[in-house]
């Protein structure tokens, strides 16, 4: 390595290295040894590749799991501090017990997101499907928010579709998907801010595995309302164009000083399996500086699976 201040000598050319196979990028190495491989051997690579993430989830979800139990003995222990019955406190020690509760709070969430994430991601969602009023069932999560949303100072409008037809859904799952997405409005609208949640029939064009009406045959494009929309809305700074698709992945979050340290990035991931598992899709319509709107679909029934045909006895 020359000095500081010294003139560089002269590099020395080194010759050129022929074309030969032990030159070839390791990229191009890897396509052709994958392109020399079968369709049952690349499957079974995919197999074990599954199952070993599969195992490392389970693994990682077993020992969050077992973190709950030492927390909640802390976390008992502080309230019987903070509460004073094990003796007066001081300001700096009042301080210090609230830092370590907001602390354990957020662990709380992170080991809770994790271990919902972890249980969606290794096992099909379960779930229990039943006709029912769609309406009702977010008006409970709007009630369940509208407290911290008058803390913050930010007002939540719910406005739901008159006479909305019964939807077939698992209560609970759309509610968790409905709660993550009011929870990104909230944390990200500033006070004095709006967000709304509304729903609305919606005349989804996707094939629903049903037979061709007379006008589908005649390639007539009828909309008809197959489909519940569910809208979330806010008045927050927006999302680059370039996020659109990357914020529903796994761990993902975009940079923003309103985006607090208290999640993992699963929120919208975890939505969007749950919706999925409702034969929907969802996705969201945002520019910065003009808010954020994030939908999703879901059918009004879902489409009975094709029953399995036994295959055909040999006739030779």
């Amino acid at each position: 390595m020359s000095k500081p201040g010294a003139a560089a000598a002269p590099a020395a050319k080194k010759p050129a290295k022929p074309s030969t196979p032990q030159s070839i990028p390791l990229a191009e190495d890897l396509e052709r040894s994958l392109d020399t491989l079968s369709t049952d051997e690349l499957q079974s690579i995919c197999h074990r590749l599954r199952d070993e993430y599969k195992r490392r989830t389970v693994a990682l979800a077993s020992a969050m799991h077992e973190l709950r139990t030492p927390l909640a003995v802390m976390d008992g222990y502080l309230q019987v501090l903070a509460t004073g019955k094990a003796g007066a406190l001081n300001d700096k020690q009042r301080q210090i017990i609230d830092d370590m509760q907001a602390n354990g709070k957020r662990l709380k969430n992170f080991i809770s997101e994790f271990l919902t994430f972890s249980s969606i991601e290794t096992k099909n969602p379960d779930l229990h499907l039943e006709f029912g009023d769609l309406n009702a069932c977010l008006a409970e999560v709007c009630e369940m928010w509208m407290p911290r949303f008058r803390e913050k100072g930010v007002a939540l409008y719910f406005l739901p579709e008159d006479q909305l037809q019964a939807v077939q859904f698992d209560a609970l799952k759309i509610q968790h998907v409905v709660s993550n997405l009011v929870h990104n409005a909230w944390k990200f609208t500033p006070p004095r801010g709006t967000v709304w949640l509304s729903t609305e029939e919606f005349g989804w064009d996707r094939r629903l595995h049903q037979e061709q009406t007379q006008h589908e045959r005649r390639r007539e494009r009828t909309r008809l309302p197959r489909a519940i929309r569910v809208v979330v809305s806010d008045t927050g700074p927006g999302i680059e164009p370039e996020f659109h698709q990357e914020i529903f992945q796994d761990f993902r979050k975009v940079s923003s000083p309103a985006n607090s340290p208290d999640s993992m990035g699963l929120g919208l991931s975890i939505a969007r399996r749950l919706v999925q598992a409702h034969g929907g899709k969802i996705w969201v319509e945002s520019n910065p500086g003009s808010g954020s709107k994030f939908c999703f679909v879901i059918p009004r029934h879902l489409p009975a699976k094709p029953a399995a045909t036994d295959p055909k006895p040999d006739k030779s």
